[in-house]
């Protein structure tokens, strides 16, 4: 019996920087809905987010930004003393430099998603997550702000602000709900990635702990930087479509404008 229920499918995306490539973001967007574009603070530059975001485009796929901590040297994954108002101030620096160069390329953006240890915070301190929501809204009504389901998200929603629920498959979660983030991604077995995405696709996940949880996701995240991202985003998606799951963008506003 088929499942009446869609699912997106993101993943983070142009995180080169300047001569270094990292990813294969052409391949990858082939398999995933929607894209999540780093913003120069943990990775990318001007010339590789303005790749991104036409690559994406012309795969027809939703353009989201993925600002972080800015911390070039560890990739966003570690935990920064910022204020937060400086955390707040980061988020729309890196959004409004993506939103400036999509706008010249016919894009609008769908959402934002934080990154690496940056979303970990959000999704652990609710007055935080609250404020970025209300300012995105300033730069552009309607953006939603993408994290896991957390008791931040509930309260973010609760104030009336547009949220998407996400979570990663290919990371281990924590008996929060939270990902347990990997300083350095390694390749990891395609079919295990796959089998947990069908079980958050209905709505619940196995912790490290071995307790199993809710998690009502909407979209769920590949990480580009796994060295077999590829493979493993072809395995979600057909093990998706094999559980009667149409993968396709939730909630947000189309990829292009008229």
């Amino acid at each position: 019996m088929t499942h009446p229920r869609a699912i997106d499918m993101n993943a983070d995306a142009g995180e080169s920087f300047g001569r270094w490539t990292l990813g294969d973001d052409a391949a990858l967007f082939e398999y995933v809905t929607t894209t999540n574009i780093a913003c120069g603070y943990h990775a990318g530059d001007p010339a590789t987010m303005r790749t991104a975001i036409t690559t994406a485009r012309d795969a027809g796929i939703a353009v989201g930004a993925h600002p972080g901590y800015p911390d070039l040297l560890g990739f966003g994954r570690r935990a920064l003393p910022a204020t937060h108002e400086d955390v707040v101030d980061y988020i729309l620096y890196q959004v409004g430099a993506l939103h400036a160069i999509a706008a010249t390329e016919g894009v609008t953006l769908a959402h934002v998603k934080p990154h690496g240890a940056l979303m970990g915070r959000i999704c652990r301190t609710t007055e935080l997550a609250v404020d970025i929501a209300e300012k995105l809204q300033a730069l552009q009504p309607g953006l939603p702000l993408m994290f896991a389901p957390t008791a931040a998200l509930s309260a973010t929603e609760a104030h009336g602000l547009p949220v998407i629920r996400e979570n990663a498959a290919d990371l281990d979660f924590d008996d929060d709900g939270i990902n347990v983030v990997e300083p350095r991604p390694a390749a990891k077995d395609p079919q295990l990635v796959a089998d947990r995405a069908v079980q958050m696709a209905h709505g619940s996940v196995t912790t490290t702990s071995g307790a199993v949880i809710a998690m009502p996701v909407e979209s769920i995240c590949i990480h580009g930087d796994r060295p077999n991202a590829v493979a493993v985003a072809a395995a979600v998606r057909a093990g998706l479509h094999a559980a009667g799951f149409t993968v396709a963008p939730r909630h947000f506003t189309p990829a292009t404008t008229s």
